[in-house]
């Protein structure tokens, strides 16, 4: 039976630390960090996600900011509203909650956020700083991945990585932090042949896909480590992951569960970055 990596305790711990480190901040230096959330129209899920962050922000002592607009924003008003905010002093992150309403270019917003309040992780300038190994914001989920992985004890140097997903929020930059810590990384999606034959040579399998039970028992090498970075509700409606989590566990030597496991720490990392930008500002 894998051992489950229990990602609302590590959570908790980086959030303690950030708490600490964000009072000596203010007692010291006299600031506040800020993050600053847009959420563009009225998409359930993201309410719940801006919620959560903004419950985090408040329980580490930061200053949070909710600007909510209208489904019927135009992308010259999202702009503008991203620039006066790479202006504001109170302010150290910005992002933009996704997804936003299809008839806005969401690449071009977040390519306006300044990329020293980018705590996404998502401008250009950082997923290039990070192609290359030059420090810079990371995206939240796959930095999550990698703490999750060190706090652990896993192996990740010398070992071979399986990425099931090629997304810029979650697979490319997962594959490229796995590379850094010398692991051999092949990166699976969509149009890969034969999945199944080399999921099952992964020491270490990230399925970050969006389908629900994609990642099978029969997929997984007994003992790998098994990271579910989905989120997905199944047919009854309940939240689950990208991989049968009853099945896997039997096989896997360690394991995240959906809710409870990378979730958390995506919303700790954030934090962490949001500090970081109040320190380097």
């Amino acid at each position: 039976m894998a051992k489950i990596i229990d990602g609302k305790a590590l959570a908790q711990k980086v959030r303690d630390g950030i708490k600490k480190q964000n009072q000596a901040m203010q007692y010291e230096a006299g600031i506040i960090p800020g993050l600053a959330v847009i959420l563009v129209g009225d998409d359930p899920a993201s309410k719940v996600y801006v919620r959560n962050k903004e419950k985090a922000c408040k329980e580490v002592g930061f200053y949070s900011r909710i600007i909510r607009k209208e489904a019927s924003c135009t992308q010259e008003e999202l702009i503008t509203l991203v620039e006066e905010l790479n202006h504001d002093d109170a302010i150290h992150g910005i992002l933009v909650q996704s997804p936003i309403p299809s008839h806005l270019d969401e690449m071009a917003v977040v390519r306006a956020i300044d990329p020293a309040k980018d705590v996404d992780g998502f401008h250009v300038e950082n997923a290039g700083k990070l192609m290359v190994g030059i420090p810079g914001f990371v995206p939240c989920t796959p930095k999550g991945v990698i703490r999750m992985l060190r706090e652990e004890g896993i192996a990740m140097a010398g070992k071979h990585a399986v990425v099931v997903g090629r997304s810029n929020i979650v697979g490319k930059p997962m594959a490229m932090l796995l590379l850094a810590e010398n692991a051999t990384v092949t990166v699976c999606h969509s149009r890969t042949e034969n999945l199944a034959e080399i999921t099952r040579t992964a020491d270490i399998l990230v399925a970050a896909v969006g389908k629900a039970g994609l990642i099978t028992a029969d997929m997984v090498k007994p003992g790998a480590a098994v990271i579910d970075v989905g989120m997905n509700r199944n047919a009854e409606g309940k939240l689950c992951g990208d991989v049968d989590f009853a099945g896997v566990s039997e096989v896997a030597g360690a394991i995240t569960p959906v809710p409870g496991g990378v979730g958390p720490m995506t919303i700790a990392m954030l934090l962490e970055n949001t500090l970081e930008a109040a320190q380097n500002g």
